[in-house]
């Protein structure tokens, strides 16, 4: 089981961290102003099947992308099959995990007549492939959680940094926190999610007590302890928000900064990421009483129950996002409408109910997930702030 869990850790790191195409292919992407995006998509059909390519990262020899693209086909497939009263024509195209080959089989793809492109995974395949169709007024939903990428025609479905960076910090700030120091890797993700922080720190009325980075290497994380307690000390800060994974350096914060004196009793822990997977990250006992978001666990429970009984297995951990951007498409097919696939339609303000909850894309290629508050209690998982079931007066 922890074998399995870290594979799909390492799948979707890679979505975070993976090397950028070059600077003015991703300005290409996201320079398209808003009116340009409301009218981006095809007009259809909406009472003959819809094709829609899905474009998964088969073929790439990389440990665990075959059973991940399985995982989001059998999702796609699990929602065409809940649909009511609309047909979906899914295509499935091997990108091999490629930007290069991303972009040649989503060409393909608008050829053989798909009106939408659901997927790929990694970032610089999502942006290729969002170039390779923008001339075809095609949009492009990828399960890459990068919002680099995001903007024109290409939308990210996976959880974005900000999205639960907004989150944690406006519910630390309900519940009396004022002070944050922030911790982080020196690699792309961390920067990143340092940036986020920073963000949805400020939009929160939380104070910026000072960053704290680190390699991503045990001597690494060892060699920051003392300036996180110093920071932590001078500052008066009464919380961390730290961007560690569970597959990398969480587990020896978690050991490290209790023992230098910055307590979890005394200092709030916050995390960017799940702390809940693999389930042995719940032993730990410095992880007890911290902060982290994750989606509506009932949904995700009955989307987990559903996929074993009709495939026999569990899903990959982002393989609800096929399931998802399906939902999305077959909702506005199901309007009747012929602009259903335009920026305009896809980013409407109610959103879509998704395997995690709620979800909405917004105008500028991101998207922005209803989470759950949820902290580690004698080992167990329990939710402190359940996820909004709506947008309105959700505090978005």
């Amino acid at each position: 089981m922890f074998a399995r869990f870290a594979t799909a850790r390492k799948a979707v790191t890679r979505i975070v961290a993976t090397r950028f195409l070059a600077l003015a292919a991703l300005v290409l992407v996201a320079a398209c102003d808003t009116s340009m995006i409301d009218s981006l998509g095809p007009t259809i059909n909406t009472s003959k099947p819809v094709p829609v390519a899905l474009l998964v990262p088969k073929g790439s020899g990389q440990s665990g992308d075959a059973i991940l693209a399985q995982s989001l086909e059998n999702a796609a497939r699990l929602a065409i099959a809940d649909l009511q009263n609309v047909q979906i024509d899914l295509r499935v195209y091997d990108t091999k995990g490629n930007a290069a080959t991303a972009a040649s089989v989503a060409t393909q793809a608008v050829n053989d007549g798909a009106q939408i492109i659901l997927g790929p995974v990694y970032a610089e395949a999502a942006n290729a492939a969002g170039l390779a169709v923008a001339s075809r007024q095609i949009n492009v939903l990828s399960f890459s959680n990068n919002a680099s990428i995001a903007g024109g025609n290409v939308f990210v479905l996976g959880p974005t940094f900000l999205n639960t960076a907004k989150r944690l910090s406006t519910y630390a700030a309900r519940h009396g926190k004022s002070n944050v120091v922030i911790v982080h890797s020196t690699d792309v993700a961390g920067q990143l999610g340092r940036d986020a922080i920073q963000q949805a720190l400020a939009q929160a009325g939380l104070r910026d007590a000072g960053s704290v980075s680190h390699q991503l290497s045990q001597q690494g994380v060892i060699a920051s302890i003392p300036t996180i307690r110093e920071t932590v000390t001078t500052s008066g800060a009464d919380a961390i928000f730290l961007t560690a994974t569970t597959a990398g350096a969480l587990p020896l914060f978690s050991q490290l900064l209790p023992e230098a004196g910055v307590s979890p009793a005394t200092v709030q822990y916050i995390g960017l990421t799940r702390w809940d997977i693999p389930a042995q990250t719940l032993e730990l006992p410095g992880v007890q009483g911290g902060w982290f978001a994750m989606p509506d666990p009932v949904l995700s429970d009955q989307f987990r129950s559903r996929y074993a009984m009709t495939y026999g297995g569990l899903p990959h951990p982002i393989g609800g996002l096929a399931y998802d951007g399906i939902a999305a498409i077959g909702a506005l097919v199901g309007a009747g409408k012929s602009n259903a696939l335009t920026g305009a339609a896809l980013t409407q303000n109610a959103g879509f109910k998704g395997v995690g909850g709620i979800f909405r894309l917004r105008p500028d290629g991101t998207n922005e997930r209803g989470l759950a508050v949820a902290t580690i209690q004698n080992k167990q998982v329990v939710v402190i702030d359940p996820a909004p079931a709506s947008f309105s007066g959700a505090g978005f």
